[in-house]
């Protein structure tokens, strides 16, 4: 008899709660000066994924030179647990602040950022600093496809198929020093693109950063296509990062410096809002934002509410990363 055993991450169907949350982070933004305030929040409902226009034309590059490279086999021991979101709704509603505070503000604005050439600088404690056009890198890089979900810390998720490579055949690549203990990394600046990069009181550019055995872990995937594409500018093309158990925030866009040190990094959520958002941000139900509930998640485009899992559902792969660390704020 054949006994079918669910993974860890699969959720049961039509589990649906009450709880209704209206929030976001655009607050905190809007209201730079009092970075840590609450102020008014607006919610992540399906009305606002069927409002926002379509992607710009030339959100992804008409001219990509990688795009021979797509689509790439899936690896099918990375499954979400979940439908895939459609491709309309993920290049459509999502946050990237250097195009605007608006979820469909990326896909209006992103075309506007030139990505070729795209310079990647590898900086810090490696064997020696050297930097690299992404083509060149794209194409020495073993690249697959992925199912994950993705998480937001506004309690929307979706799951998307998303192209790139591990991430631990990038800290290869750049052969790091022994004493190296983070991957910090710096998305690009260019304040003729982003007129949000002259506010000189937000810490432009976008830095995030995960300690060498995160960024080493198997799940850590460095994404440089999606649905079978190139990636849109809008999620993040050429390269960003994808932690599928951690909120969508950590996974950087856009992404020009990898710098590898010994100090833990002050990312840019952190600065931005230090009573609301530390360096680790995992994934946790039990654990609320300071200004919402995490108990549960949307997921865009089902209208449906479904209980959050601890480490969105990847603790049996992430879990002991965390194993010595009680004394860390590890969840927010």
């Amino acid at each position: 008899m054949l006994i079918k055993i669910k993974p860890s991450w699969e959720l049961p169907e039509r589990i649906v709660t009450p709880e209704h949350l209206v929030m976001n982070r655009r607050g905190v933004l809007k209201t730079a000066g009092m970075l840590a305030a609450a102020g008014a929040l607006a919610g992540c409902d399906q009305s606002k994924v069927a409002e926002t226009p379509p992607a710009a034309p030339g959100a992804a590059s008409d001219a990509d030179p990688t795009a021979s490279l797509y689509p790439v086999k899936r690896n099918e021991a990375y499954q979400a647990g979940r439908e895939i979101a459609p491709e309309e709704i993920v290049s459509r509603y999502n946050n990237y602040y250097e195009f605007g505070v608006d979820k469909g503000d990326p896909a209006l604005n992103a075309h506007r950022l030139p990505i070729r050439p795209w310079e990647i600088s590898f900086e810090g404690l490696v064997e020696k600093p050297f930097k690299t056009d992404f083509d060149t890198l794209v194409k020495a890089m073993p690249l697959e496809e992925r199912v994950y979900r993705h998480r937001c810390v506004e309690t929307w998720a979706f799951a998307a198929p998303w192209s790139g490579f591990p991430m631990k055949a990038l800290v290869d690549y750049a052969k790091p020093q022994s004493g190296a203990k983070y991957v910090v990394m710096k998305s690009w600046m260019n304040t003729d693109v982003s007129p949000a990069q002259t506010q000189v009181w937000v810490p432009w550019p976008y830095t995030e950063g995960l300690t060498i055995e995160e960024a080493t872990n198997e799940l850590a995937f460095m994404v440089t296509g999606a649905y079978g594409k190139p990636l849109p500018k809008q999620n993040g093309a050429p390269l960003r990062l994808h932690t599928p158990w951690k909120y969508g925030f950590k996974s950087a866009k856009g992404i020009q410096r990898i710098i590898f040190t010994d100090q833990r990094p002050q990312t840019y959520w952190m600065a931005l809002g230090p009573t609301e958002y530390g360096f680790w941000a995992n994934v946790n139900p039990q654990v609320p934002h300071p200004r919402w509930s995490q108990a549960s998640e949307e997921v865009l485009g089902t209208g449906q509410r479904v209980p959050t899992q601890l480490y969105n559902g990847y603790g049996e792969q992430v879990a002991s990363l965390y194993a010595n660390l009680a004394s860390e704020r590890l969840f927010m």
